[in-house]
């Protein structure tokens, strides 16, 4: 404990402790200016001056018109005058074109080419706005292709986005005919799709079971959840080959269809697709056949 304190002592003594910083002239070798120093002195002195340096230098850049000669930096109103440059060079370009017109006009008149009451300011203005060369551009055949695709690739886009359906897109559960249509106005929020008996029943996308139980009404249920805020309800099977919990890749087995519950009326899929909460029809989405 004393050698700790002795320390303390030693080092406070020789922050404190002073020292002369004398110029001299190196000829007559005269005192011409001296300094009495400490070691703290010395730091704290260096210390404010990195601080006010740093402090003016962000001043200078953030409030001062300095700035705009840094890359990257340039004020609103050199931008605003930049737009508005390209706006009034835009214009007169137009009064330019128009000008010439009325000259041509003038000059056709006094040829003999033009009479002079067809000769009119506002016409020649009419045509320059209105009767522009317009090229007719014929549509190729890749091009034809290429939004023929788009447009079957969106048919069935349950995203907002088309960017948002490059790594997301929902496949058929099952293939077959829809023996039921989805019908909000009489509470059917599904499509029961006909099928054999015993068929795999696959998940429309990568998802996890949140559901996967027997139901008196509707035989064996199961449930996944999907990105997007996307839910697959798959009612009415034989047997379910996932349990809850699970993850289920696009196009795995996730049950065989089958005919339980006592609302079923054969072997079917009875296939449910909510977006948000709110139950949508898959067909829109999904083509079965």
């Amino acid at each position: 404990m004393a050698d700790k304190s002795k320390n303390k002592r030693k080092f406070s003594k020789k922050l404190l402790h002073k020292y002369r910083l004398v110029i001299l002239n190196e000829d007559t070798f005269e005192e011409r200016l001296s300094f009495k120093l400490t070691r703290l002195n010395v730091f704290v002195t260096i210390t404010l001056s990195a601080i006010i340096l740093i402090a003016a230098t962000t001043y200078i850049i953030a409030f001062t018109p300095l700035k705009e000669y840094i890359p990257g930096y340039s004020s609103a109103k050199l931008k605003e005058r930049a737009v508005n440059l390209a706006y009034t060079t835009d214009s007169l370009q137009g009064v330019i074109r128009m000008n010439n017109q009325y000259l041509g006009s003038i000059k056709s008149v006094l040829t003999g080419d033009l009479e002079a009451y067809a000769l009119n300011r506002d016409s020649v203005l009419a045509d320059s706005e209105y009767n522009q060369d317009m090229e007719e551009v014929e549509p190729s055949r890749a091009d034809s292709l290429l939004r023929e695709q788009v447009a079957q690739e969106d048919k069935y886009n349950i995203l907002p986005g088309a960017t948002e359906n490059i790594n997301f897109s929902l496949i058929a559960p099952v293939k077959g005919s829809i023996s039921e249509e989805f019908d909000a106005d009489e509470k059917h929020f599904a499509v029961d799709v006909v099928v054999a008996r015993n068929s795999p029943i696959k998940s429309i996308a990568d998802g996890r079971v949140i559901f996967s139980e027997w139901t008196t009404e509707t035989g064996y249920v199961i449930i996944v959840k999907h990105g997007y805020d996307l839910l697959s309800v798959y009612k009415h099977n034989a047997s379910l080959t996932k349990e809850q919990g699970d993850a289920v890749r696009a196009g795995e087995v996730i049950a065989t269809a089958g005919s339980t519950g006592e609302f079923t009326t054969g072997p079917h899929l009875h296939f449910e697709l909510w977006n948000e909460g709110t139950p949508v029809d898959p067909t829109e989405y999904i083509d079965f056949n």
